[in-house]
């Protein structure tokens, strides 16, 4: 119990400092989407959270407003779905930073499971359906291992190998080498 409530805790710290600290690079991003696209600035997406249930999953959109919101993410950054600045966004992870807020809502976590569809979810194997005894994170060791990758079986077992190890120390490892994947953008875009 003690583990769930610093850890909630520790969520809220990070999520309100990064939208304190963020809120330029928000505002910033939202007029550049307004202005290459006159489209809704914030993604949502229905994805599948603790326990399997389902939540509404925020991101910048950097896609085209009429592209099916569950069809394959783009292969590069010339894929034409994407709007003007979304391969920048994209590139840099920006288009993550809503998920602050879902952080701050109680249904995600700064680092833990990534959130999936919830058509990807249904075969999974009991073993890999452990990965919903936490919530889904922003970060997590499947983002910084397989960034792009999120759905292959090294992927879900390390995700179900985080459930098993989590701790504080563990997810300040994952945070710090988080930075270093995107800013080096690796494996940003699915082959």
């Amino acid at each position: 119990m003690m583990k769930k409530i610093s850890k909630r805790m520790f969520d809220i710290l990070i999520s309100l400092l990064s939208i304190v600290i963020l809120s330029p690079f928000f505002v910033i991003i939202a007029i550049v989407i307004k202005i290459t696209d006159k489209g809704s600035v914030i993604f949502k997406q229905e994805r599948a959270g603790k326990d399997g249930k389902s939540f509404i999953f925020y991101k910048f959109r950097t896609m085209k407003e009429n592209v099916d919101p569950y069809d394959r993410s783009p292969g590069s950054g010339e894929d034409p779905r994407l709007i003007k600045c979304g391969k920048l966004i994209r590139e840099y992870s920006l288009d993550e930073l809503p998920q602050f807020f879902n952080v701050l809502k109680g249904n995600m976590s700064i680092v833990g499971p990534r959130p999936l569809y919830i058509s990807q979810i249904r075969d999974f194997s009991d073993y890999h359906r452990k990965r919903f005894l936490l919530k889904p994170g922003i970060t997590g060791l499947s983002q910084i291992y397989f960034r792009s990758e999120l759905t292959s079986k090294k992927s879900l077992d390390l995700e179900v190998e985080y459930v098993e190890k989590q701790s504080l120390w563990l997810d300040i490892k994952i945070i710090s080498r988080t930075f270093a994947v995107v800013f080096g953008k690796k494996g940003v875009y699915q082959k």
